[in-house]
């Protein structure tokens, strides 16, 4: 088939690479700017370079809204359009253009994880597997019918870098795969089940402020979350940022205020957690290693020179 890839980063890059290496003809390729976003600038591997090393023509848009760009799409003839890791809304006129239409490739196990960083707040969320989904594309973000979705198993001591390059390997096989059924004729596809969508934000800094009053399980599932090189999760220690770069659920339980500094504990220092911490039912989370705001990186039990006082989300 002839295919437009619209893409961006290295889910943009492994999905042209996988379209240059299969028996399709790439014709063009639409892709973002760079950009300085914390996160745009974490796995930039560049989509435009990948085309230009084999030829293919590039349009370079922050959106698709353009009648250069309609045009040019118009010319191209394509059979259908591939999407990966495309950040803006792709206008119905652009989708429905081609033969077979659009299809999205997007990294979680659609209808759950729409939207943005779904490995990322899939972990958090403690679910048990994440993936790839190959799905036609409709009026609704990230809603039409399926065509391919391959999963992986979430380990657990996996962290988002972890997860990244073992689904990132998945977008070849799911891709060509569903290009293969597509170009045989197949038209019928499974629907998504739309009482099982949930839909996900862009990460912000917000988001990775440590809020004591989490679980220690939620809490530890945060900091795997944001393992370099995405930013670390952070907290504040007698007003100075402190990052965390990596702990674990404490062995035993710990009871008190939420935050405080509480009690070396293997080759970590415990900081008591949970909403319902002074029961004292509750595990601490055990802080094995941090990064102070000068940069410098240590084991928690040296950081830590005594126990007592309180991390806080603010200075």
């Amino acid at each position: 088939m002839r295919v437009v890839m619209f893409g961006y980063q290295t889910w943009g890059h492994r999905t042209l690479q996988a379209l240059l290496d299969s028996e399709h003809t790439v014709v063009l390729v639409v892709t973002h700017p760079r950009s300085e976003h914390a996160y745009e600038k974490i796995w930039s591997d560049s989509v435009a370079d990948l085309a230009e090393e084999h030829g293919v023509p590039v349009l370079i848009r922050e959106r698709p809204d353009d009648e250069e760009l309609f045009e040019r799409l118009k010319e191209a003839d394509a059979d259908i359009i591939v999407a990966n890791n495309w950040r803006t809304w792709i206008p119905p006129r652009i989708f429905g253009l081609p033969r077979h239409g659009t299809l999205n490739v997007h990294d979680s196990l659609l209808p759950k994880y729409a939207g943005f960083s779904p490995l990322i707040w899939a972990l958090i969320n403690g679910e048990s597997e994440v993936g790839v989904t190959a799905h036609l594309m409709d009026d609704e973000l990230d809603a039409g019918d399926i065509v391919r979705q391959e999963a992986i198993t979430v380990g657990p001591t996996d962290t988002a870098t972890d997860l990244f390059h073992r689904t990132v390997d998945l977008i070849a096989p799911v891709t060509i795969g569903a290009l293969g059924l597509i170009a045989s004729g197949q038209t019928e596809f499974t629907p998504q089940d739309r009482s099982k969508a949930t839909f996900f934000h862009k990460r912000a800094a917000e988001d990775i402020r440590i809020d004591w009053n989490w679980p220690a399980e939620d809490l530890e599932r945060l900091v795997r979350a944001q393992s370099a090189p995405y930013p670390s999760a952070f907290t504040f220690h007698r007003g100075k940022r402190l990052e965390v770069l990596s702990a674990v659920v404490s062995q035993n339980r710990y009871g008190g205020t939420p935050g405080r500094v509480f009690y070396r504990e293997g080759e970590g220092v415990v900081i008591v957690a949970g909403a319902d911490a002074r029961t004292g039912r509750n595990h601490g989370l055990a802080i094995t290693r941090v990064r102070t705001e000068d940069g410098r990186e240590l084991p928690a039990t040296e950081y830590f020179t005594s126990m007592g006082g309180y991390l806080t989300g603010r200075p």
